[in-house]
């Protein structure tokens, strides 16, 4: 794979699993398996390794969820909420082991026991106490900062308001989930109490549910939902009561926290898989749902030295179940067409229960998938549903091959313009831009979502209508909504309240977040982390759009950390169109974005390059790296000019030699070991 591949890919990659991290972390609506997740995850981790030149900040190999959207207050985590990294079978697990060993440089007799415990399936939450009284609860969010939910947490019978015993400090995290039962009554009432039982939307699992109840605005609402709670570890702590992970979960169990009676810690891998088996036997009568085991290093010294590794600690796992599968009939396929005009095939099934959802839609993702699986309309399928996600055809029971495959459409179904696949692509796409009705919605409801502006009242519905009344063409459009005010309260459904709060969130939108503004715009290939990418190296969105319109535009772009050419070539096509230049110019006229502020905290080597050569005694080359980017330092493999520091230990060779060429510093490991102690002051 060449690099302009490899960038094309990875971008490719960048903007798929952002989408994907909104709908799960801020949404509550995923579309992929775990292990679709996790295999895209690998995948951009492989590359980025393989082309390191490539590879960004804020890449979703190092971040967390999703920025946090909900109307509900943002505070910043003490201390990072971080997520977990997978693993799907035993190997992995002893793979896990493996690194573990390497990175500590554990002798052979050394055993590294682990805690191994049920992983709830639900909403993770940080309660903070302050001498012993429950003053703050957040939920995940992007990992930085999360959702205040307070209220709504103080609700929940098993959080205790006081504790007895705990440090000044001391934060406990957990999963908030609803038990199956309990899942199962809420919608029966939501039914009960709709006034029409064949629209009201009911909760599609307990984990939806969970997520949902807890995030009400009227935390009397959150009250009447039978909401849970387990720990599972903690934050910031101005003390640790124990020096073991197994001992920390019985300390949380003596303060009144409910702790899972499934946590032994384990001596063995063996034992440790010994214990997933058991699990995934009790699973189908446990009360809640759980989707794996989690497992944790048990010394907690181990586990600080281990720290964390981009988006996930080093010291912990998830091993998760495998999906669940059931065959039914795909009835139909439909196409529908999205904002950048991709033609997406959708299977509609039979309906079939899944873990205790009853499914009717399945992603068929393109024209290659439907080929590869020989489908048609009328087939006997097996689909698979892991976790809280559309289901995904795994086999076709009915695959004919002497048939041939079914039709994908040539022609767009919502205009008629041909649909064509660009060359190296296989997303067959519309070419009918502006012209096309479902293009043109799409890029609107894009814009006002909640990883864009997040108008508030402005739904899919609301766009449609004014669309199909011709008060909207562009997103300038919305900013003049207001001059349609004497109308709309003629509307049916429309009151002067409803008008009004409408008006209002439009107009708060008048100075959005640059990122938010630039991901809104629609322009392939610019998801959220590469718009932020752009208005971090340029300053604001109006400087982005006008070194797109350079001449010098490509290499430019091209030279930001995290863009690559497929992206700086998007951005120089989008705006070479005169259309989307008035569009944009409009836009401006409108609103009036806010520069970037830069949120890196400074230390004595952020952003200096730091080479490590020869061998290290007192910790791992992969701790001492750890360390550096802890640190805002870059690693690198090489020395050159660019290089700022080296590390060496003994038995340096070619390296050292060339960094007294350059005349670049080199410190041995002790003076490493001091600046890192004189970075924690």
């Amino acid at each position: 794979m060449t690099e302009a591949e490899a960038a094309a890919r990875l971008q490719a990659l960048v903007v798929e699993i952002a989408r994907h991290d909104r709908l799960y972390h801020d949404e509550d609506a995923p579309e992929v398996s775990d292990g679709e997740y996790d295999a895209l995850m690998r995948e951009l981790a492989d590359l980025e390794a393989a082309f390191p030149k490539l590879a960004r900040a804020e890449s979703p190999s190092t971040t967390v969820g999703s920025t946090p959207t909900s109307p509900l207050a943002k505070v910043a985590h003490a201390r990072p909420m971080l997520s977990l990294d997978n693993a799907f079978g035993d190997d992995e697990v002893a793979d896990f082991v493996a690194r573990v060993r390497r990175f500590l440089k554990l002798s052979d007799d050394e055993a590294v026991a682990l805690t191994a415990e049920p992983k709830i399936d639900g909403l993770s939450c940080s309660l903070r106490y302050e001498d012993g009284r429950l003053v703050r609860a957040l939920t995940r969010g992007d990992g930085t900062t999360g959702e205040d939910v307070t209220p709504n947490v103080r609700t929940i019978a098993d959080v205790p308001q006081v504790i007895a015993g705990s440090p000044a400090v001391f934060e406990v995290r957990g999963e908030i989930y609803m038990e199956k039962a309990a899942f199962a009554a809420l919608n029966a009432r939501l039914v009960a109490e709709a006034d029409d039982s064949a629209k009201v939307r009911q909760y599609a699992n307990p984990r939806n549910s969970a997520a949902g109840s807890l995030r009400q605005k009227d935390a009397g609402v959150t009250a009447t939902r039978a909401l849970r709670f387990f720990a599972h570890g903690w934050g910031e702590t101005s003390a640790l009561p124990a020096d073991t992970q197994h001992v920390m979960m019985q300390t949380l169990a003596a303060w009144g926290f409910p702790v899972s009676d499934l946590i032994p810690c384990c001596a063995t891998l063996d034992t440790v898989l010994g214990h997933y088996v058991k699990i995934g036997r009790l699973r189908a009568d446990l009360p809640f749902d759980i989707d794996g085991v989690v497992y944790k290093v048990d010394r907690l010294d181990w586990q600080a030295r281990l720290g964390f590794a981009g988006r996930a600690p080093r010291w912990a796992i998830a091993h998760k179940f495998p999906a669940e599968q059931v065959e039914t009939t795909l009835e139909a396929i439909d196409i529908q067409v999205g904002r950048t005009g991709k033609l997406t095939p959708v299977g509609r099934l039979k309906g079939v229960t899944v873990g205790g959802v009853v499914v009717q839609n399945v992603t068929l993702h393109n024209a290659d998938e439907i080929g590869r699986l020989n489908v048609w309309p009328g087939d006997r399928v097996v689909i698979q549903r892991a976790g809280d996600v559309i289901p995904q055809v795994v086999e076709n029971l009915s695959r004919d091959e002497a048939r041939g495959n079914w039709r994908f459409p040539d022609h767009c179904p919502e205009c008629g313009s041909e649909a064509v696949a660009e060359a190296g692509e296989v997303d067959i796409r519309c070419t009918g831009g502006l012209i096309c009705p479902a293009q043109a919605v799409e890029r609107l409801k894009h814009f006002v979502s909640r990883g864009a502006l997040d108008i508030d009242r402005l739904g899919e519905k609301s766009i449609a209508e004014f669309f199909g009344l011709g008060w909207l063409h562009g997103p300038a459009d919305i900013f003049r909504l207001h001059r349609h005010r004497d109308v709309l309260l003629t509307r049916q459904g429309w009151k002067d309240r409803s008008v009004d709060t409408l008006l209002a969130s439009i107009e708060a939108r008048r100075t959005p977040d640059p990122a938010r503004l630039l991901f809104g715009l629609g322009i392939r290939h610019v998801g959220s982390v590469t718009a932020r990418d752009l208005v971090k190296a340029f300053g604001s969105v109006p400087r982005v759009a006008e070194v797109a319109q350079h001449p010098d535009a490509l290499s430019e772009l091209s030279s930001v950390e995290g863009i690559g050419p497929v992206v700086a070539q998007a951005l120089v096509d989008f705006l070479h169109e005169e259309h989307n230049r008035a569009a944009w110019d409009d836009l401006l006229r409108e609103v009036s974005p806010l520069a970037f502020v830069s949120t890196v905290r400074a230390s004595a080597v952020t952003g200096k390059t730091i080479v490590f050569t020869g061998s290290l005694e007192t910790m791992s080359r992969d701790e001492a790296k750890a360390q550096a980017e802890a640190l805002g330092a870059r690693t690198a493999g090489s020395v050159s000019a660019m290089t700022d520091l080296v590390v060496a230990g003994p038995g340096a060779g070619s390296k050292l030699k060339k960094a007294a060429e350059l005349a670049i510093e080199v410190i041995d490991e002790a003076g490493w070991a001091e600046i890192v102690a004189n970075a924690d002051g």
